[in-house]
């Protein structure tokens, strides 16, 4: 194993060993990462390794991707394929993959999160910068307890109570990300059609506007307003989440949620395209000093 990547590896454990956002979903991708590297510096296929530890190159594409968690055998066989012998060494990786199989604290709501979903809380929980870009509704970072129960319920129809409070109760879960030290800088465009059109009772949507104004207050939180006189936006016609990282084995990724499923992209092509748009969206939208202002107008309109 070359000196640079034990000194890489070691680096990443060291700063994700007690990063205070290093969850399970980055821990898999750091050790994904890294397997990757090792590999590639060997010059081994992805189907040579799948072979290693009985699996196929679907198998190791998922591992080194970060989208599943890594067995402590298949990590062993792998280090063992692919010529680590150093004790040491080798126990880092397995550190990293034992603290990647901790479920986090987002599991207990599997029985009402969608099976894409989890990653995107986990990214979230580590991103450094969060920029989003809403249609239809208030992020859900930023929706009050009474407007998520709202739009869940649009989501949802046919659930019943207890459903929709835990899942109201999940977002209320995330949105403590803002509220810790060290949290992620979010920075999100709505849509004014999102803020004009109630999920159901009015008195919801004015709640939910005041407290829009509350968090314009904070300083990690910029919130413009897209209103209707800009026309067309180019926004991929759907909401848009970009995520950024300080940890150098994360790329930027890109989030598109969709009815029943969800895309990320983390290729630099994809996300460059993406990140270009929401650049416009920012620069053609309401300058973040206005927001209060549109807000408190858009409240005395309201019924």
């Amino acid at each position: 194993m070359a000196a640079e990547q034990e000194r890489d590896l070691t680096a990443a454990a060291g700063r994700l060993s007690d990063h205070p956002r290093g969850g399970p979903t980055i821990l898999r991708i750091i050790l994904g990462t890294q397997l990757r590297r090792l590999r590639e510096s060997l010059s081994i296929s992805r189907e040579a390794a799948g072979d290693a530890i009985r699996g196929s190159h679907a198998k190791i594409s998922r591992l080194e991707l970060g989208r599943v968690g890594c067995k402590q055998r298949d990590v062993e066989d792998l280090l063992t394929f692919y010529g680590v012998r150093d004790a040491a060494t080798r126990e880092q990786y397995l550190a990293l993959a034992r603290q990647a199989g901790t479920p986090g604290w987002w599991q207990k709501y599997s029985d009402v999160m969608s099976p894409w979903f989890d990653r995107l809380i986990g990214l979230e929980e580590a991103a450094s910068v969060i920029r989003m870009y809403e249609v239809q509704f208030v992020p859900g970072l930023l929706q009050t307890p009474e407007y998520a129960h709202a739009v869940i319920r649009l989501g949802h129809p046919r659930a019943d109570e207890r459903e929709i409070e835990r899942r109201v109760e999940l977002r209320t879960q995330r949105q403590s990300i803002l509220e810790r030290g060290r949290g992620p800088k979010l920075w999100t465009v709505v849509d004014e059609a999102a803020l004009r059109r109630p999920p159901g009772d009015p008195k919801v949507l004015r709640d939910q506007i005041r407290h829009l104004l509350e968090v314009t207050t904070q300083t990690d939180v910029t919130v413009q307003i897209a209103p209707f006189r800009l026309g067309g936006l180019a926004a991929a016609g759907g909401p848009v989440t970009i995520l950024r990282f300080t940890e150098p084995d994360l790329p930027d990724i890109v989030y598109l949620e969709q009815l029943t499923s969800s895309l990320y992209l983390d290729k630099r092509e994809e996300v460059e395209s993406y990140m270009a748009v929401m650049d416009r969206l920012c620069a053609t939208a309401e300058p973040p000093g206005r927001t209060a202002q549109f807000l408190e107008r858009l409240l005395s309109e309201l019924p």
